[in-house]
């Protein structure tokens, strides 16, 4: 199968300066907003404005989220087999772009009717049409950075500047609907929020497609039905493994912070009308800002690995801390000081994962011998949507498993006090022992800068790039990166496929 590079560029021309860093990583505004949003306000706007129960509500993004199981891989293989003159991956992200923002806007549409059957039908519905655009736009804008940069070091400038696109996306995302939802119970509110949104999420994201490059190269030919086999193989990576444990643990955890913190500042803190919970997301996210600006040159100067072990802690001690303010009339100061470094601490590790995201096609390729970055890619956008499934799942069905009361909601009444406690049990022990599964995740993950280089060293020796003979300490470093010996390395049966 041929897969070199025809030298043929789609798209602007190659640069590597803040420019060019910049318009790459706006497509994240949405890939940090969009969930932003869902997570705090969707099954809010379901529960409070609509009356749905709290455990049906939950299972709407989880329904949305098992359709990922379908719709990623697949498009992973799509991107791999696809050629356009625009560039595969960039030709998605353009019609994934559209996509995303009408079909976000869908999400907050309301139906005229009063079963709880239909409004339930509907917005899975509309989930799993979200879900499927963001899927066309989120897969390839993955699978793009290893095809336009091949160098480490610049990989990590460019994942950093999207991460801070990212925080922005999640700053913009968690202050602006505090301000237009003023009473949670107000429907139409949700959804001038989310015209808003959904504009914002597809400019954005054509300012990306605008804005990079990609090289052309002949399509992977891998059978639609086989799109699972090959997905499922992308496991066989151990750092792939590893990696798929730190995006879920570290997601997560945020998302539950996200998720819950209206629950939280409303119910709990009983501070909504205050705009305590503006405050508490802008200290959060203007933090997480700051944090990807100090982060980002330390991961540079340190390994990827190394900005995990930092923040990881940092946001389990902060969060441990709120308990200390976990009631009505607690200190607020003390609650914005405790989320200020939870916030700083999350920088550290989202700083982290994209950057590790961008090298697991490289370590794919020395195993399978085949350059498919859209297949790898699918199978962490995967990772994402199912940690935000889950998460959203998770909460509504932990708030009904603390007798979290929807009718009292709608009616905007207070819940009872062992609800009250309930909650923000959720709020800070769950976060903290996902966390804490990132911080061991992340001090066994095997790849560093070294480790990096020998991967690519070793790929082309096996293109015959390269004429050197690996030495015995590579080799072994090469198998506790991939998890495989030396000689069964660049096979394509480790893809699932023949001769």
């Amino acid at each position: 199968m041929e897969e070199e590079q025809t030298g043929k560029i789609s798209g602007r021309k190659p640069s590597y300066g803040i420019g060019s860093q910049m318009l790459y990583g706006m497509a994240e505004f949405s890939g940090g907003g969009a969930f932003v949003v869902i997570n705090t306000f969707f099954t809010a706007f379901l529960m409070k404005a609509l009356g749905m129960p709290a455990a049906l509500a939950g299972v709407i993004p989880l329904i949305g989220h098992v359709w990922d199981a379908i719709t990623d891989p697949i498009m992973g293989n799509i991107t791999d087999r696809t050629v356009h003159r625009l560039g595969a991956k960039r030709f998605y992200i353009l019609i994934g772009a559209i996509l995303t923002g009408i079909t976000f806007v869908g999400l907050w549409l309301t139906i005229p009717s009063e079963s709880v059957g239909a409004r339930f039908a509907f917005y899975a519905l509309m989930y799993i049409l979200f879900s499927t655009a963001f899927t066309v736009l989120m897969v390839p804008y993955n699978g793009l950075l290893p095809d336009m940069v091949q160098d480490y070091a610049t990989r990590s400038k460019f994942s950093n500047v999207r991460m801070i696109w990212s925080t922005l996306g999640a700053m913009v995302s968690g202050l602006v609907p505090t301000f237009i939802i003023k009473d949670t119970t107000n429907a139409g509110q949700y959804l001038v929020c989310a015209l808003l949104f959904g504009f914002l999420y597809a400019i954005t994201a054509i300012a990306t497609f605008a804005g990079t490059w990609e090289p052309q190269k002949p399509p992977i030919r891998v059978a639609m039905k086989d799109s699972f086999v090959q997905s499922a193989f992308v496991f066989k990576s151990r750092s792939f493994r590893i990696f798929v444990g730190i995006y879920l643990t570290g997601q997560c955890g945020m998302d539950f912070v996200s998720g819950m913190a209206l629950y939280f500042v409303e119910d709990v803190l009983n501070g909504y009308s205050k705009h305590w919970l503006t405050y508490t997301m802008a200290v959060l996210l203007i933090a997480q800002l700051a944090g990807m600006l100090v982060f980002g040159p330390v991961m540079a100067k340190t390994s990827k690995r190394m900005t995990i072990l930092i923040g990881a802690p940092i946001r389990i001690i902060a969060t441990l801390c709120l308990l200390a303010f976990a009631h009505e009339g607690a200190n607020f100061i003390g609650v914005l000081i405790c989320t200020f470094f939870i916030g700083v601490g999350n920088a550290a590790t989202l700083t982290s994962i994209f950057a590790i995201m961008a090298d697991m096609a490289d370590v794919d390729e020395l195993i399978t011998s085949i350059r498919r970055p859209g297949t790898v890619s699918g199978m962490a956008t995967f990772a994402r949507k199912v940690s935000s499934g889950l998460s959203a799942a998770c909460i509504t069905w932990f708030l009904a498993g603390v007798g979290y009361d929807s009718s009292l909601a709608s009616q905007g009444l207070r819940q009872s006090a062992a609800t009250l406690q309930g909650i923000s049990l959720i709020y800070i022990l769950v976060p903290v022992a996902l966390v804490t599964g990132l911080l061991i995740l992340g001090w066994i993950f095997p790849m560093q800068k070294k480790e990096f280089a020998a991967v690519q060293k070793d790929i082309a020796r096996r293109k015959g790039e390269d004429t050197s003979i690996a030495t015995e300490e590579e080799k072994k470093m090469l198998q506790r990166v991939t998890g495989l010996s030396y000689d069964r390395l660049w096979d394509r049966k480790n893809a699932g496929l023949k001769d």
